[in-house]
Formats: C-alpha cells, sequence, structure tokens
C-alpha cells in the first residue's frame, strides 16, 4: 500500500526504494509487512510477493471510510443525490487504480517467473493520479448537473503524507506491469456498472 510513505518520501514519482515513515498505523503495519516478507524471501527462501496499491476504485465493495474512499464514494453520491461533499481539498493528488487492474497486476506478479524478480514484496504500483477536482470533472461530463463540495476532515492530513504519484519503473521492467484503465475509461465504467446496481 502507499501507506508505507510518509511525510519525507519524494511527493511525485515515489521510487521503489525511498524513506518509509509512515505515520498511521495501517502503513507502519504494512512496512512490517513487506519486512518480514523480505526477511523470510532471504532466510528460508519462501517465495513472497506483495505490491504496494494506490487508492482502489471498486464498483463491487462499498467505501469504508478510508482516506481514499472519496474515489468511491463520489460515484455513488453523483448518481444518487447528484452531489457530494468531498472529505479532501479540489487540489489533492493522488495515485489511484481500478480494481480490474489491481487484479490483474496480483495475478501478472504471481504468475511471473522469480528469476527475473529483483524485488520480492515491495513493488510500486501505478495506473493513474488525479486531483478530486479532476475525478469530479470527469463525472460532470456524464452527470452535468454534480455538484462536488470540498469540506476536508482528519484525513487531509493523511492524504498530504502521501505521494501524487509513483515510479513503477520497477514492476514494469521486472513483471511487465501496465494497467488498462486511465480516469476517463474507469469513470465511465463506474458509473455506468453503478447505475446499474443502484436501479
Amino acid at each position: 500500500s502507499i501507506a508505507v510513505f510518509g511525510p519525507e518520501t519524494p511527493k511525485d514519482n515515489t521510487p521503489n526504494e525511498t524513506v518509509l515513515r509512515p505515520t498511521t498505523m495501517y502503513g507502519i503495519t504494512k512496512v512490517t509487512g513487506e519486512l518480514l516478507g523480505n526477511y523470510y524471501f532471504y532466510k528460508y527462501g519462501l517465495d513472497v510477493r506483495g505490491v504496494r496499491f494506490p487508492g482502489i476504485i471498486s464498483s463491487e465493495t462499498l467505501p469504508g471510510g478510508g482516506t481514499t474512499d472519496y474515489a468511491v464514494e463520489i460515484y455513488y453520491e453523483a448518481i444518487k443525490h447528484k452531489r457530494y461533499t468531498c472529505f479532501v481539498r479540489e487540489d489533492t493528488v493522488l495515485p489511484m487504480m481500478y480494481m480490474p487492474d489491481a487484479i490483474k497486476a496480483l495475478i501478472t506478479l504471481a504468475e511471473a517467473d522469480i528469476s527475473r524478480l529483483k524485488h520480492h514484496c515491495d513493488f510500486n504500483v501505478g495506473a493513474m493520479s488525479f486531483s478530486a477536482g479532476e475525478l469530479a470533472e470527469s463525472i460532470r461530463k456524464h452527470i452535468p448537473e454534480f455538484v462536488c463540495e470540498y469540506k476536508p476532515d482528519y484525513r487531509q492530513k493523511i492524504a498530504d503524507s502521501w505521494p501524487r504519484s509513483i515510479d513503477d519503473s520497477a514492476a514494469r521492467e521486472e513483471w511487465g506491469w501496465k494497467p488498462d484503465y486511465d480516469l476517463e475509461a474507469m469513470t465511465e465504467d463506474m458509473l455506468n456498472k453503478l447505475s446499474k446496481k443502484l436501479k
């Protein structure tokens, strides 16, 4: 998870190898998992593999209150009420990924030849980065009357400690990672699926 990163981490094109000083318990446990996985690989030869997901957006899973969940809630509220109050600033940029790409990443990494892997438990994987305002605008292309307000809460501080974009070149080079969805394709698919689901 990108929760492994913290305030000292470079915010743009965050490299795979960088400072890992998260400020949340969630992030601390993610770093611990990476370190344990690498320990078991090098000590016992256990084939442990893992990725650092950005915010995951899904039409199948309800948002649970996490920092990136505004990017799921906004679709539900746009369809149901044509308005949303976002808990991060309009200019807050975070890396995100659509669930079909997340599943693709896990399967592709699991099937990769271990001899090609220089990393094991800590692959950055990216797909897109956008601001809350850009997300609202992508929805407005389909629902012109949609209105989004911005009232940042405690999650803004967490979002500010995370990367705006990540460098996933290790995943691309070592196991051929390549996402299928960008913001526009994801928005179209999310709105289509949720419109049917919420009828």
